[in-house]
């Protein structure tokens, strides 16, 4: 029987962040990871270059049922502070765009560093380690494979459910639920949107377009970049509305921020007509696509209240999506254990001492473009700081 003063559950950014600081701390840590290796989800983020962290991070950029909740750990441990880290070990990185950093080489190099930090750290790493049971005596007894290990303190750093082929599962959340803790909903964040049986009709061919747009729930507004799929809309701006979106919601695209589409119409000498309108429309959206979008949405006729009526619809136009592409194709999970559950400088449980939750278990979700990382190395370090 092997006793530790932390065992940490789950090797992916979270656990692995929160394990170097308790072992800096001279706490004697163990990982214990389901998987066959660890930081899988690290491998296959931004592309395979791992984006890490994005230099803008703020708390708005961040949804939870308490808005208030992420503002601790993040000030404690900013971007800067992982990107020293980075530099420490020699990692070469770029910005993309709206300051999200990249490796400029694989993203095995930052699994590669945490490893090195942990090992630096006397930190155990278990790998294929199967939890069956976390009971709770004076400190917390768990049976993993065929052996009891015993801990002060219980970390909990499972992630969420997006992804189930890399073996995500919903694990942390009836650890929590078994120590009376509440959940908030999880549901997929960070996912592509499927369309009704009629907009699919009308636009899934059009497959591989993509668009400049702004998607807008309410006062949450994205500009970037919608791609339609063989099912519905991808692209960043469509992931990051995704996180906002309830079923039967519609949600706003405009096709042409920023742009007057109908102005050469208006042009005493112009012709107004439909194929006027669809190359006056061509100037700012892939020809495929407006053509199409005029198809579908005719103006009602050629006036000058028509063609404001036009130009508006193209800069508002309302879609209700069917659903989402689900936990296989969602980036994160939003929801998870409520943060009115957990002290915001330490992530430990308010009702049971000893036990924390870090990382996309917890009711934080980002943005994206690094911000889960950051919630992942926030949120880890502040647990790391106190276990």
């Amino acid at each position: 029987m092997q006793s530790y003063d932390v065992i940490i559950l789950g090797a992916g950014a979270a656990g692995l962040m929160c394990a170097t600081e308790a072992g800096r701390r001279g706490r004697r840590v163990a990982v214990l990871e389901r998987a066959e290796r660890i930081g899988k989800k690290i491998l296959i983020s931004g592309g395979g270059r791992c984006n890490f962290t994005n230099l803008h991070c703020r708390p708005e950029n961040f949804l939870s049922a308490n808005p208030h909740f992420a503002k601790s750990a993040l000030a404690r441990y900013t971007p800067a502070d992982f990107i020293a880290l980075v530099e420490k070990h020699g990692i070469a990185y770029h910005e993309k765009t709206l300051g999200q950093l990249f490796c400029d080489g694989p993203a095995q190099q930052v699994v590669t560093m945490l490893e090195k930090e942990c090992r630096e750290a006397n930190v155990e790493i278990l790998t294929n380690m199967n939890v069956k049971e976390v009971v709770r005596e004076n400190d917390f007894l768990l049976r993993v494979n065929d052996e009891e290990l015993h801990a002060a303190s219980l970390v909990v750093a499972t992630g969420g459910l997006s992804i189930p082929k890399m073996g995500a599962t919903g694990f942390g959340y009836d650890l929590a639920r078994q120590f009376g803790l509440k959940i908030v909903e999880p549901r997929p964040a960070l996912v592509p949107l499927t369309l009704n049986k009629d907009d699919s009709a009308h636009f899934c061919d059009l497959a591989g377009v993509s668009a400049d747009v702004v998607a807008s729930i309410g006062a949450q507004r994205f500009r970037e970049k919608m791609l339609i799929t063989h099912r519905g809309l991808s692209g960043p701006a469509i992931l990051q509305i995704s996180s906002y979106w309830k079923p039967s919601q519609p949600i706003t695209l405009d096709l042409a921020p920023q742009q007057e589409l109908t102005a050469a119409l208006r042009d005493p000498t112009a012709k107004r007509d439909l194929a006027s309108a669809k190359a006056a429309f061509r100037t700012a959206l892939a020809n495929r696509l407006a053509d199409r979008w005029l198809d579908v949405h005719p103006p009602e006729g050629w006036s000058n209240h028509a063609l404001d009526e036009l130009e508006r619809h193209v800069h508002n136009w309302q879609i209700t999506p069917a659903g989402t592409e689900g936990y296989a194709k969602a980036e994160v999970t939003a929801g998870g254990v409520d943060t009115n559950e957990l002290s915001a400088r330490t992530m430990e449980s308010r009702k049971v001492p000893g036990l924390y939750f870090i990382g996309e278990v917890v009711d934080v979700t980002g943005h994206l473009g690094g911000f889960n990382f950051q919630w992942a190395w926030a949120s880890g370090f502040s647990a790391g700081q106190a276990a």
